[in-house]
């Protein structure tokens, strides 16, 4: 059995007007959630679930990407990556339709080509990616 890691939510209330938190098993992070945050617009101070997945997927790709160009002996200097994840909803509740991946790396020594099959490859080969399977995502690498 491989590593195992864990996070929790709890929650108060009904959708609308209850709130809950969400604290990472290594409790690098314990803050609030709640629908209103959730479906808003608005920036606030609360995360949801969309906005954690955004960072795993950003987190996952970018450690994957610098996996592989250190292994053929092209350590980045930096890599900067994003992760825009889209919630939809349509006639049978919420979706993720979509997220846009994008991603800036300095790393002396390559071609523009030569770094976007690198981060083609990270993009299919992290976990996150390979968990995410069932979203569009539409990516952009830029070698800076």
């Amino acid at each position: 059995m491989g590593i195992v890691r864990t996070s929790e939510a709890e929650w108060k209330g009904d959708l609308t007007s209850g709130q809950g938190t969400i604290t990472l098993g290594s409790k690098a992070f314990s803050g609030p959630y709640s629908f209103k945050g959730r479906t808003s617009a608005e920036v606030n101070p609360q995360t949801n679930p969309e906005e954690l997945i955004g960072a795993a997927h950003a987190g996952c790709f970018t450690m994957q990407l610098s996996a592989l160009l250190s292994k053929d002996g092209h350590p980045p200097e930096s890599i900067h990556s994003t992760a825009k994840v889209h919630l939809d909803s349509d006639a049978g509740g919420f979706t993720i339709s979509q997220i846009d991946l994008q991603t800036e790396a300095k790393v002396p020594g390559i071609t523009a080509e030569e770094f976007n099959k690198y981060a083609e490859t990270a993009k299919k080969i992290c976990p996150v990616s390979k968990a995410l399977a069932a979203v569009k995502i539409e990516f952009k690498a830029v070698l800076l």
